[in-house]
């Protein structure tokens, strides 16, 4: 069995400190994007993918591997997908029901890890199909950016946003089918056992 990486309880790491950047980033990208100003977005979004790279190596490479980092680090991946999303929706770019379609699978997952906690087990693993929506929506809303931004490349950064999106959102609701149906499964689990199966359902 490989070795755990140490859990720190530090908040003051460099991971973390990149990580609070990051969120601090999030409005500012917002209003760049409303304001049409895209290549000022798309540098935004450059540094933030670079921090968020930077911090991950940092993390691993000297054990700064911490508790609020885990949580701080998706929170912001989140957060600037919905910015984006809300952004190119005010600017009438993506139509509102495709944004409704992607929050709306988060809150249901958030729905799910009250119901968990209730139950007293941790938050589902991530499932693969989960990580393929996730990864189609991260190249999706840069590249109807690109679009948007450069008219001289918008002939194939738009058609190839788009397939990214639509396949992204369907793709991010199959999943969320599959964390609803093992949800059901898991609370099913008689109240006794929980602490011995939430250690198996942890991420």
């Amino acid at each position: 069995m490989a070795e755990q990486t140490p859990m720190s309880s530090r908040v003051f790491t460099v991971p973390n400190i990149l990580s609070f950047l990051r969120l601090a980033l999030v409005p500012v990208f917002l209003v760049l994007l409303i304001a049409g100003e895209d290549v000022a977005a798309l540098l935004v979004l450059v540094f933030s993918s670079v921090s968020d790279f930077l911090d991950g190596v940092i993390a691993r490479k000297f054990n700064q591997i911490t508790r609020l980092g885990q949580l701080l680090d998706p929170a912001a991946d989140r957060l600037f997908i919905f910015a984006a999303l809300i952004g190119l929706s005010v600017r009438e770019i993506l139509p509102w029901w495709l944004t409704a379609v992607i929050i709306g699978r988060d809150v249901l997952l958030a729905v799910l890890g009250i119901v968990l906690a209730n139950h007293g087990f941790g938050p589902l693993p991530v499932h693969h199909l989960g990580k393929v929506a996730t990864f189609c929506l991260y190249y999706a809303l840069p590249l109807i950016m690109l679009g948007q931004a450069f008219d001289a490349i918008a002939w194939w950064a738009n058609p190839l946003g788009w397939a990214f999106a639509l396949w992204g959102a369907f793709l991010y609701w199959w999943a969320g089918v599959v964390y609803v149906r093992e949800t059901a499964r898991v609370i099913r689990i008689p109240w006794g056992a929980a602490g011995s199966q939430s250690d198996t359902i942890e991420t």
